[in-house]
């Protein structure tokens, strides 16, 4: 099972000593790469590009940056492009971005599938493409029709891979993958698997971006939110069996949004291999 890991960049030098702590042990399974998340209209571009190099130059792991589109010029983009590709960097995961509150100017690239044509335009094949997928839909699609058919320009425009949204339903991505192959598109697709490790913060992130988290799980968060340990054994056990759900139909990788922590992620991957 092939596995990648999603950091954000840290914003203080604990936080930069931490998630350094946590690529330490990460590092030891082997993983295909680490992702390192881009702020909505690029807020975290210089701390980003800070990340993604200290990973490039110490650790011995492929490292992918996020980049975004939205409020951004092609100019601005090709700059940051070019510095990660004389970094030797060589793959990139392709996003729209969130709109920040107040933005008028939404660029010259509004669309994902517009960042990944003028990404291909300008350096060919030397990026690996990988693009966002969502098997419950984007909160802003009018159906899950109208996802499919934006997925697929973004695949049409040159991407190469794809990482979803989380989700808690293995019926959902299997379901997303038999429509994509319907209309003739065959990339991978690696599911994104958020591990749960708080009652809050999980059921905030899920409205944000309209994740489904099923009831009977939000029944036993709701049970287990002022006991930690309880919380941690049912939440681990939950994306454990996802997870095997996944592998024993067939995916071969998945994507860990780590938080910038490791525990839970290492114990699910050490007892799901």
């Amino acid at each position: 099972m092939k596995t990648s890991f999603e950091f954000f960049p840290p914003q203080s030098d604990e936080g930069k000593k931490n998630l350094q702590q946590v690529r330490s042990k990460l590092i030891q399974i082997n993983p295909e790469y680490f992702s390192v998340t881009y702020g909505a209209g690029g807020t975290t571009q210089e701390s980003t590009f800070d990340t993604v190099i200290d990973i490039k130059n110490n650790d011995t792991v492929r490292v992918a940056p996020h980049l975004t589109s939205i409020g951004s010029s092609k100019s601005k983009t090709k700059e940051i492009l070019d510095q990660y590709k004389e970094h030797g960097i060589d793959k990139v995961v392709a996003l729209r971005g969130d709109i920040p509150s107040g933005m008028q100017n939404t660029g010259e690239l509004r669309y994902a599938n517009e960042l990944v044509e003028f990404i291909k335009s300008e350096y060919n094949d030397h990026f690996h493409i990988e693009v966002a997928a969502y098997p419950e839909s984007h909160p802003q699609a009018k159906n899950i029709s109208t996802e499919i058919e934006h997925f697929a320009n973004k695949v049409r425009a040159g991407a190469d891979g794809a990482i979803t949204q989380y989700f808690y339903n293995a019926d959902a991505y299997f379901r997303f993958v038999d429509d994509l192959e319907k209309i003739g598109i065959y990339i991978p697709i690696t599911p994104g698997i958020m591990p749960i490790t708080n009652y809050s913060n999980l059921v905030r992130f899920s409205n944000m971006c309209d994740t489904q988290i099923p009831k009977w799980i939000t029944e036993r968060l709701k049970l287990y939110k002022d006991d930690k340990d309880s919380l941690l054994d049912f939440g681990e056990e939950v994306v454990l069996n996802l997870c095997r759900t996944l592998k024993e139909k067939g995916v071969d990788s998945l994507h860990f949004y780590t938080m910038n922590r490791s525990d839970s992620v290492l114990s699910i991957i050490k007892k799901l291999n």
